[in-house]
């Protein structure tokens, strides 16, 4: 029968009837069960739930540069664009590798093929100061672009569009003509109506809400922190309580702005930031993430060939393209303004590729030649006179013979040889030690006459020009490196740099300059039109090589309307191959943009490219400091 369990009483006399073994032995076997008992809990532990991310952290990134712009009507800084990315929504939005998703929008249709676009805004949303977004908001946002007393750098995306407000969650476009990018205009972000209708025009960019947003973004301002000279030492946001989507995970991002990349890295290295973004490849230690972007920009020398009588000739532009080795830039050469390896469009069906024997035999055939052995080569060209003399002229002759000489002379110009004109003839005549001094146009006066009238019969046009750029580090190297490559073929380069904000005033915008080495920045929607158009050749058009084509600008004209990616190609592609053929470009390289963030930070997608670098965080409330486990 069995024995009843022991009690306590009797359990506390346990060890007293055990030998010194037996205690040990118990020890150890219970030992070896308490353990098995932790690991099999242990290991049922971790089979059965997983890594996640918890709220909570802050992330602090460095930035170069200073915050004057977070408003999406006139943010056209990388810092100013970067902040509105995290504050600001717009009815469309970027995804991952240029795909445009919808943001506050929740659906949208097109009509009228492709000119009618009609957007449905997701219910309840709210600005950050929890006052309802609404259609209103939309329209006054748009609108105040298209205002050109605004001054808006976004206003030319918006010309010719019809806003309707169909009710306080429907707004409608419509367009002149169909517009295949016009979705990517629509990624634009939303201005708050109630916070900014009643700012005039002329105060519009000092107002304390540019720096002190309110947006409906995923994260909204909490602090900003000044130094003495008033200059923003950092710039601290929260997540947005209201936001409508998909909360963050990271608590607090923390911008601290600095002077240049010397600095930027230096505070890398002394662990004082979690991220930042450059222009080139650093090294920085096994603590850091790299990650790397392609962006559907370029940089390119444009060619002025009204300003510029000699960049006219083609193959002086030829001859530079030629003598340019793109290799010294970047690994990322660019041979085409429609980008092909980034859109996946076909390859022109011509280059030019750094060939300085062919350059200079095309100068030499050109007769741009070094005669006279100074380092830089010209060409004399043989001047026709708008007028010559050529018949024997004396007093009481008449005709257009007299008026030109009359003008010459600076007489009245009546068209009769009288007294006054042979008394002005005799005074040339001495003045220029001719053997007659009789007043008649003899054959040694008519010869002097057409040498000094009509000005030099021979024009020397020399490969010398001003190469104008932005006065930043990278621009002024890449002005320096063309400056030697070209120097090799008899051609003189005077590098002038200036502010950008002075550059775009004082040259870009009146094209103002022989050669203007800049950047192009295109869409996740590709668009040559604004930059090659005909029509764009003077401001607010983005033409800088003022290039003129009505083939190119027929192309450009049918691919805006083009609803597939094989009808893009196909216009695109022929479009690049007429330009390339005129060359009124230099194209050098496609920049990447290198971001560098803390390991500590995770749930950053790496993706192959983004349209501009504030981009990157397109996908920030998936990012995460803090973990947590939780069951499957």
């Amino acid at each position: 029968m069995f024995n009843k369990w022991p009690s306590w009483p009797k359990w506390k006399c346990f060890f007293k009837v055990l030998t010194k073994r037996e205690k040990i032995a118990f020890c150890f076997f219970s030992f070896l069960v308490l353990l098995s008992c932790t690991l099999l809990l242990t290991s049922f532990y971790l089979k059965n739930t997983k890594i996640a991310p918890k709220n909570g952290g802050i992330y602090i990134e460095g930035v170069i540069g200073q915050p004057r712009f977070i408003n999406p009507i006139y943010a056209n800084s990388d810092v100013d664009r970067d902040l509105v990315q995290l504050i600001f929504s717009g009815l469309m939005k970027y995804g991952k590798n240029f795909q445009i998703e919808t943001d506050l929008a929740n659906n949208y249709t097109i009509e009228e093929e492709g000119k009618s676009y009609t957007f449905y805004l997701k219910k309840n949303l709210l600005w950050q100061d929890k006052v309802p977004l609404t259609a209103d908001d939309v329209i006054f946002t748009i609108k105040t672009i298209q205002n050109p007393d605004f001054k808006s750098p976004y206003r030319a995306n918006w010309i010719g569009v019809e806003i309707e407000k169909i009710d306080d969650l429907t707004v409608k476009f419509k367009l002149k003509k169909a517009y295949n990018a016009f979705l990517e205009n629509c990624t634009i972000k939303i201005l708050p109506k109630h916070i900014w209708e009643n700012v005039l025009p002329e105060s519009f960019p000092f107002q304390t809400q540019n720096l002190e947003a309110i947006g409906s973004g995923p994260y909204k301002v909490k602090k900003i922190e000044r130094k003495k000279d008033n200059q923003i030492n950092s710039l601290t946001l929260i997540k947005n309580p209201y936001y409508f989507g998909k909360p963050a995970y990271i608590s607090e991002i923390e911008f601290i702005f600095v002077n240049d990349e010397e600095e930027l890295i230096r505070q890398a290295k002394q662990n004082k930031i979690n991220g930042l973004g450059l222009n080139s490849m650093v090294e920085l230690n096994e603590e850091w993430e790299d990650y790397s972007f392609l962006l559907p920009r370029y940089f390119a020398v444009f060619f002025n060939q009204e300003k510029s009588k000699t960049l006219s000739f083609k193959e002086v532009r030829l001859a530079l393209n030629y003598q340019t080795n793109k290799n010294d830039f970047s690994p990322n050469i660019v041979h085409s303004p429609i980008l092909p390896e980034i859109y996946g469009f076909k390859p022109p069906t011509k280059i030019y590729d750094f060939n300085p024997q062919k350059a200079e035999e095309i100068l030499d055939k050109a007769d741009f030649k070094d005669e006279n052995k100074d380092g830089v080569r010209e060409k004399i060209i043989e001047k026709k006179p708008p007028f010559e003399f050529q018949s024997r002229l004396l007093e009481g002759s008449k005709g257009k013979e007299v008026i030109e000489l009359q003008k010459c002379l600076k007489v009245e110009t009546t068209g009769f040889f009288g007294s006054k004109t042979k008394e002005a003839l005799i005074e040339f005549q001495k003045n220029n030690s001719l053997s007659s001094k009789t007043g008649i146009v003899d054959k040694e006066t008519r010869q002097k006459l057409n040498e000094i009238c009509f000005g030099e019969r021979k024009e020397i046009l020399t490969l010398s020009f001003s190469l104008i750029t932005v006065d930043q580090p990278q621009m002024i190297k890449i002005a320096e490196t063309l400056k030697n490559q070209w120097k090799q073929l008899g051609v003189e380069i005077k590098i002038e740099k200036y502010p950008l904000i002075q550059l775009e005033q004082d040259f870009i915008k009146p094209r103002n300059y022989d050669m203007l080495l800049f950047g192009e920045v295109l869409g996740a929607i590709p668009d040559p039109f604004p930059f090659w158009h005909s029509t764009q050749k003077r401001d607010p058009g983005l033409n800088l090589a003022l290039y003129d084509n009505k083939k190119a600008d027929d192309l450009l004209e049918e691919n805006r309307s083009s609803l597939s990616f094989e009808d893009t190609n196909e216009k695109l592609s022929l479009f690049q191959d007429v330009l390339i053929e005129d060359v009124p470009v230099l194209f050098l390289y496609n920049p990447s943009y290198f971001y560098f963030v803390s390991k500590e930070i995770k749930g950053i997608e790496k993706v192959n490219k983004i349209s501009d670098p504030s981009k990157r965080f397109i996908n920030i409330e998936n990012w995460y400091i803090k973990t947590k486990r939780v069951w499957y």
